[in-house]
């Protein structure tokens, strides 16, 4: 497989795609913009079917459905140094997962996070959303990155999270039944401003 790059990802569809921050605060005040909705899209380079790319400058994630082609979906990535790229396998598949922050993220902001210490229940205000993609490392451990929903579908198309791949809970949804356990995840690295 060739190894995927920036300039040699997609031929269609990928300079399209450009930050945008939408007004709303609620899920039932937000529409989705049309230039984040799924969108067909063709690989210069063959890509192995099933693959997962992340590019994290651009908000994309991109399912490999043929070697040539695939399906464009727009992400939030994870703020300044929380983003994580490299090569990982999807190692679990959740519907509707319950929520843990991490001992990090806990560090971090305990004000926000220390409250669900014990964990948060699945259900339409948790933070993973509708579903998640369990994202683990070339030895089988769980890496505690995921791709999953949001209950907050603005902040697609921003680097907001805390390392995570977030989508829109319609589309986790429907990336979800795509994908199967072990499909290979490569998440990009951001390409750092002058």
């Amino acid at each position: 497989m060739t190894h995927p790059t920036r300039r040699t990802l997609v031929a269609t569809g990928l300079a399209a795609m450009l930050p945008w921050r939408a007004f709303a605060k609620t899920e039932e005040d937000w529409v989705m913009p049309e230039e984040f909705l799924p969108r067909p899209v063709r690989f210069l380079d063959p890509q192995e079917p099933g693959t997962i790319i992340v590019d994290p400058d651009y908000f994309a994630l991109y399912l490999a459905l043929t070697p040539r082609r695939g399906m464009q979906y727009s992400v939030g990535v994870g703020r300044g140094n929380l983003y994580e790229s490299g090569w990982f396998s999807v190692g679990a598949k959740k519907e509707w997962p319950s929520w843990t922050p991490t001992k990090e993220m806990i560090a971090r902001d305990p004000d926000h996070y220390a409250k669900y210490a014990g964990g948060m229940p699945g259900g339409p205000k948790n933070p993973l959303g509708a579903r998640a993609l369990y994202l683990f490392n070339e030895v089988g451990a769980d890496t505690f990155l995921r791709i999953h929903g949001t209950p907050e579908p603005w902040t697609i198309g921003t680097a907001v999270s805390n390392g995570c791949v977030r989508l829109a809970n319609q589309h986790i949804a429907e990336l979800y039944d795509q994908v199967e356990l072990g499909a290979p995840v490569l998440l990009l690295p951001k390409v750092e401003s002058a």
